[in-house]
């Protein structure tokens, strides 16, 4: 498992940078707490949302929208977590 501590600045849309990924949506699991701000997670069956104070497990296939300011924590599997980076690294993100 990774740890990361992941901010996103308010409008930061990660959909644009998953193109290409199975259903063009991170394929990663992760679990993790919100800290900060107000999170759109893009799923297959619909939109979820997360606010600060909120632990989550987001599964494979969903791609976030930052409609704040956005500081949280994620527990991924390195191996898919790497793949992902990976991925977003050669869109230019």
């Amino acid at each position: 498992m990774s740890v990361a501590f992941v901010t996103f600045p308010e409008g930061t849309d990660m959909g644009p940078a998953l193109e290409g990924l199975a259903g063009d949506l991170c394929p990663c699991p992760h679990w993790g707490y919100l800290f900060k701000g107000r999170l759109k997670m893009r799923t297959p069956d619909g939109d979820e949302f997360y606010e600060a104070g909120e632990a989550f497990y987001w599964p494979p296939g969903h791609a976030p929208v930052a409609l704040e300011d956005c500081e949280y924590i994620d527990f991924s599997p390195t191996k898919d977590l790497n793949e992902v980076i990976e991925h977003v690294k050669a869109q230019g993100g």
